[in-house]
C-alpha cells in the first residue's frame, strides 16, 4: 500500500502544500503552516463531518397542531388505540394464531372503507379468495376494501406510489414480507427489520395509518427482532383463550395515548362483537352462594372490570405434599399470600391443596387483588360463603396490613352501578357511594372476622 502523503495547511487562508515552509506562498503570512493527519482511503469514505444538510432546530414551545384521529368504527378498538387512528402512525399487533387478529382488522378496514376512507388490506399468508370468503362470512362482502395478496415490498410500494395514499393500510403479516435488496428468507431478522422500515417510512411520508400484524413466540411475545417494537408507534397485544369467547385488545406501547386502556370483544358467529360492559361477561352464573368465591373490582386503564376469583382447598392425608395450582394470577404472589395468612392469621394451608382460578380466563396483574384472593381462600378453608353482593380489594403487605390502592372511588362506583351493596377494602381513599356500604379493613386478621361473621 502506498505511503500516505504529508500535507500542510495554512491556518490563515487554508491553502495546502506538500512541505513545510516559514511563509505561506498564497497569503504571505509567517509561521501559519501546520501539518494535518494524513488522509487514508477509509477516513475519506467515512468522514461524516461535511457534505450533509443542515438540521433545523425548533423550540419546545413552538405551536403545533394536534393530530386529527380517524375512528375505526369499532369503539373498543378506538379505546385501546387511545381515541382512534392517527395519520402516519405505525401499529404492530401481535397475538396467538387463531385469536382473531385478521378478523378484527378486516372488520376495522370495512368500517373505514364504508365511512368514506380508502382502506387497503394486503395479505401475505392467505390468498385473496380466502380473505373474501371470510369477509362473506362476516357479512362484509360489499365493503369497498382494496384487497391484494402480495409478499414483495418493492411491488407493494410501487403500487402504492402510483395511487393516492390510503387512510388505512393493513399488512398481514410482516413476517411474510421480503425485500429483494436483502439476503435471507422472509421472516429472518434482517428481512423483518428492512421491510418494516420501508413500510413505516412510506406511512410517515404520506400520512397513512399502517397496521402490521406480527407473529408471536410460544411464550406470547412478538416474534422477530426487538427493534421492531421500537420502530413502531403503537404495540398492541390481542389476548384471550380460544376456548373462551372473550378477547382483550391491550396496548403495550402507545406514543399517542395511554398504554393502560383495553378493548373487550366476544367471538361470535358474525365475527368479533364489542363488549360494552365486560363486568357482566365475567360475573355471569353467580346466582347461588358458593364458598371460595370473591368478586374483585379490577382496573384496566380508566375502565373498572369486576371479575370473580374462585378458590378451592382440599385436605390431604398426613405426609402428602400439597399442590398449588393457579390460573389467571401470579403463583409467586399466591405463595406469599399463603405465608402471610399462616404467619399473621394463624391459618394453616400446609396440609391442604390450594387451587385458585380467575373466572372467564381473565388474567390479573393488579396488586389490589390480594384482599379478594385472601377472602376467597379463607372462605374456601372455612367453607363459609362470602356475602353475595360484596366486593373485596386491597394490597396485602408482609406484615399483614391492608395497604391503600389507586382509584378506589372508581371501583366502588362501578360496583354500586352493578348492584353490589358491600365493599371491603383499605381505610384510605374511600368515598361515600350511594347504595353501597363501605367497610374498611386495616389488618388481615380483621378479614377473618368479616368472613366468619358474614358481614
Amino acid at each position: 500500500m502506498a505511503k500516505p502523503k504529508r500535507r500542510f495547511v495554512c491556518q490563515a487562508c487554508g491553502s495546502v502544500t506538500n512541505r513545510w515552509q516559514g511563509q505561506c506562498a498564497d497569503c504571505s503570512e509567517w509561521n501559519t503552516l501546520a501539518e494535518e493527519a494524513p488522509e487514508t482511503i477509509f477516513s475519506s469514505k467515512h468522514d461524516l463531518s461535511s457534505g450533509g444538510r443542515r438540521v433545523a432546530f425548533v423550540p419546545l414551545d413552538a405551536p403545533i397542531a394536534l393530530p386529527v384521529r380517524r375512528s375505526t368504527g369499532i369503539a373498543e378498538f378506538d379505546r385501546a388505540l387511545g381515541g382512534g387512528l392517527v395519520p402516519g402512525c405505525a401499529i404492530l399487533m401481535g397475538g396467538d394464531p387463531g385469536i382473531g387478529k385478521s378478523t378484527l382488522l378486516l372488520q376495522a378496514s370495512a368500517k373505514v372503507a364504508m365511512a368514506g376512507g380508502d382502506a387497503i388490506y394486503i395479505s401475505g399468508e392467505e390468498a385473496s379468495d380466502q380473505v373474501r370468503l371470510r369477509a362473506d362470512r362476516l357479512g362484509l362482502g360489499k365493503a369497498p376494501i382494496q384487497l391484494a395478496a402480495a409478499t414483495s415490498v418493492r411491488d407493494i410500494l410501487t403500487t402504492l406510489g402510483s395511487m393516492n395514499p390510503p387512510s388505512l393500510l393493513v399488512i398481514d403479516s410482516i413476517q411474510t414480507m421480503h425485500s429483494d435488496q436483502i439476503e435471507g428468507a422472509p421472516g429472518t431478522v434482517s428481512q423483518v427489520r428492512g421491510c418494516a422500515f420501508e413500510l413505516i417510512r412510506y406511512a410517515k411520508e404520506n400520512g397513512v395509518a399502517l397496521v402490521l400484524v406480527g407473529h408471536v413466540t410460544k411464550d406470547g411475545s412478538i416474534a422477530g427482532p426487538r427493534v421492531l417494537e421500537h420502530m413502531v408507534d403503537v404495540v398492541m397485544s390481542f389476548e384471550g383463550e380460544r376456548s373462551h369467547q372473550y378477547r382483550i385488545l391491550r396496548a403495550l406501547k402507545n406514543r399517542f395515548g395511554a398504554v393502560d386502556e383495553i378493548g373487550v370483544f366476544a367471538m361470535a358467529g358474525a365475527g368479533l362483537e364489542e363488549v360494552g360492559n365486560p363486568s357482566m361477561l365475567f360475573l355471569s352464573g353467580r346466582e347461588d352462594q358458593v364458598a371460595g368465591s370473591a368478586v374483585f373490582p379490577a382496573l384496566e386503564g380508566t375502565r373498572p372490570v369486576l371479575v370473580e376469583i374462585q378458590a378451592l382447598t382440599v385436605r390431604l392425608a398426613s405426609g402428602a405434599t400439597p399442590r398449588r395450582a393457579v390460573v389467571g394470577w401470579d403463583s409467586g404472589r399466591l405463595a406469599m399470600l399463603l405465608a402471610v395468612l399462616e404467619a399473621r392469621c394463624g391459618l394453616s394451608f400446609s396440609t391442604a391443596e390450594v387451587y385458585l382460578n380467575v373466572a372467564g380466563g381473565y388474567r390479573l396483574t393488579d396488586p389490589a387483588a390480594d384482599l379478594a384472593v385472601a377472602a376467597a381462600l379463607i372462605s374456601a378453608l372455612s367453607d363459609r360463603p362470602l356475602p353475595q353482593s360484596s366486593i373485596w380489594f386491597g394490597e396485602v403487605s408482609l406484615a399483614g396490613e391492608v395497604r391503600p390502592v389507586a382509584h378506589t372511588p372508581v371501583r366502588l362506583r362501578e360496583a354500586a352501578k352493578l348492584g353490589f351493596t358491600l365493599g371491603c377494602g383499605p381505610e384510605a381513599g374511600a368515598e361515600k357511594v350511594e347504595g353501597l356500604r363501605y367497610s374498611p379493613l386495616k389488618l388481615l386478621p380483621n378479614l377473618i372476622d368479616r368472613v366468619m361473621g358474614g358481614s
